[in-house]
């Protein structure tokens, strides 16, 4: 019984053979699965291969903008007015942000906020994948804020522009925004050029936006070009610290000082008050942002004078020989009377000029014409734009001779009813000083000296002119405080009446005063503008002569330019009182 219990395990453990179709059975379904892997890694690998690399790359592949860092703004001499330093912007991921509480204060505590500020300021942008935190960090003080590696938080490089001469060329240089792009001045005017071209590199990021890896792709910035401008930062120190103090000394509402190269067009100083400092962002959208100098206009007043009698000698209506009887200072036009300071009686063109005489330039004025007044103001650009290129550029004011009657040519003769800018008025002054030759106006520096816009008058008339606007820098002129020892000086003084809601306001004025040094062969031209002084009178001989001859002093000096030869003669004293000659 036991033997047949054995026998009978036995046989039931023995393999019983496999059938031939089972066999093929299953080869064929591993023979199926195979060929199903091999043809869904074809698939994934050659059919579907660039679809499946694009949704991996837009999910983990980005490309990052490489910013490119912003020209530097230099002057003539290359010393720096505005540069571009690397700083860094923290950002993050609000929802992130928000689930690590603990990181939070911490984060807040560096950014100068209180964890309540910060909390509010990201729940309400919670939704968003990208918000600041804090713009134009100090590198320092960022890595701090990373150093918490609180969750969403990551460091974005920008640069943030610097303006090392601050308030004393601002308006010319102009700021830019947080973007750093141009938003007044030469920053604007040349956005393009200074801005440059970004770069690119491809990188992969992980789910929260870390950068994980770096791909081979990379297109390098290129930076904008250096704007080398035409003023020399010397003179324009030397011109905003001179108008800065007449304009605290006197009270007055502000000022402009402009200097001009005659033999090339440059600007070599261009100063404005109130002025504004570039690098404190809370100043910017004031007052002090206006660049007087070539958005403001206002009448000339007595400067106009010499223009008008170099063209009426070229024009041959009268010549150097002329003589003007100015009577006892009164001259009726129509309802307007003229006065002078006091009665001159027969003046000579250089004493027109000398003593500023009104009655001498309107009688002038008359016997040209309304026709010829108006020519001779346009041949010198008193009625056209300079075309610097700057925003904003002003135009002057100048009706059509057409309506003009005799009073307003009377006017007009003696630089009322009319309206200029500083550039108009100092490339007038530049173009006597350029023996009659009208140059365009240049803010950037000049590789070489473009030829003139037109001859407006001829040589010897304009150095005639420059010889008679010496005698209003001597001692019995109106400007002998323009003076400056050794050199020979020519130039004008002007004093306007400024226009109010219902005329002209005799208690409000500005004080001109425009000039060249040295008067034989100028290098140099001034224009000096004080507007509303309050203290020390506001005559153009007081107010605005001084400061054109500080600041010429000075410019004079830096530039080597030699003094002269010329002694005034020893019986001529420089202390000529306000009774020997008219304030104008």
């Amino acid at each position: 019984m036991t033997r047949a219990r054995n026998n009978h395990r036995v046989e039931a453990a023995e393999p019983q053979p496999v059938s031939p179709w089972r066999a093929r059975v299953i080869l064929l379904g591993l023979g199926l699965g195979v060929f199903a892997l091999v043809g869904r890694a074809f698939e994934l690998q050659v059919r579907d291969r660039d679809f499946l690399e694009a949704e991996g790359a837009k999910r983990f592949e980005r490309t990052v903008q490489v910013p490119a860092g912003r020209a530097a703004i230099r002057d003539r001499r290359g010393e720096p007015l505005a540069l571009s330093a690397p700083v860094e912007s923290v950002w993050a991921v609000p929802e992130d942000l928000l689930a690590d509480t603990a990181s939070l204060p911490l984060v807040a505590r560096l950014l100068g906020q209180a964890p309540d500020e910060l909390r509010a300021f990201l729940q309400a942008r919670e939704s968003r994948r990208f918000v600041y935190l804090r713009r134009h960090m100090a590198p320092a003080d960022a890595r701090r804020v990373q150093a918490v590696n609180a969750e969403g938080v990551f460091l974005q490089r920008e640069y943030r522009r610097f303006y090392p001469a601050g308030e004393i060329a601002s308006q010319l240089v102009g700021v830019t925004n947080i973007d750093n792009r141009g938003q007044e001045g030469m920053e604007l005017a040349y956005d393009e050029w200074l801005q440059g071209t970004p770069g690119s590199r491809r990188v992969i990021r992980d789910r929260t936006g870390r950068v994980v890896e770096d791909l081979a792709e990379f297109t390098p910035p290129d930076p904008g070009e250096d704007l080398h401008l035409s003023i020399d930062l010397r003179l324009q120190y030397v011109a905003y610290r001179e108008l800065k103090d007449a304009v605290d000394r006197s009270g007055a509402r502000g000022g402009l000082v402009l200097l001009l190269d005659p033999r090339t067009g440059e600007v070599l100083a261009m100063a404005s008050q109130p002025g504004f400092n570039p690098n404190r962002r809370d100043e910017i959208g004031t007052a002090g942002v206006r660049n007087r100098v070539i958005t403001d206009t206002f009448e000339p007043g007595s400067t106009v004078k010499p223009l008008l009698i170099a063209q009426a000698m070229d024009a041959g209506i009268i010549d150097w020989r002329t003589q003007i009887d100015t009577g006892l200072g009164y001259y009726k036009v129509g309802r307007l009377q003229i006065r002078d300071f006091r009665g001159y009686g027969q003046l000579d063109l250089a004493g027109v000029l000398r003593k500023s005489s009104q009655v001498g330039a309107a009688k002038i004025g008359l016997q040209v014409g309304a026709e010829g007044v108006w020519s001779a103001y346009n041949d010198f650009g008193l009625a056209e734009t300079v075309g610097t290129g700057f925003p904003g550029e002003a135009s002057g004011v100048m009706r059509h001779f057409t309506e003009w009657g005799e009073i307003a040519t009377a006017t007009a003769s003696y630089g009322y009813g009319l309206a200029v800018t500083a550039l108009q008025l100092g490339r007038a002054y530049a173009s006597l000083a350029d023996d009659g030759r009208l140059r365009p106006l240049s803010l950037v520096k000049l590789d070489e000296v473009p030829p003139p816009l037109r001859q407006v008058v001829s040589v010897e008339n304009a150095q005639r002119v420059r010889h008679w606007l010496e005698g209003v820098v001597a001692p019995d002129g109106t400007a002998n405080r323009a003076a400056v020892p050794g050199y020979r000086v020519a130039g004008k003084t002007g004093t306007v009446r400024k226009v109010k809601a219902d005329g002209y306001d005799e208690n409000t004025h500005m004080a001109l005063f425009a000039g060249m040094l040295p008067a034989d062969n100028p290098q140099v031209v001034g224009l000096v503008v004080i507007d509303e002084p309050q203290h020390g009178g506001y005559y153009g001989g007081v107010v605005a002569a001084p400061v054109f001859a500080k600041v010429m002093k000075s410019a004079a000096r830096l530039l080597r330019i030699p003094p002269a030869d010329f002694q005034p003669p020893a019986s001529e004293a420089l202390t000529a009182s306000t009774d020997q000659s008219s304030p104008t």
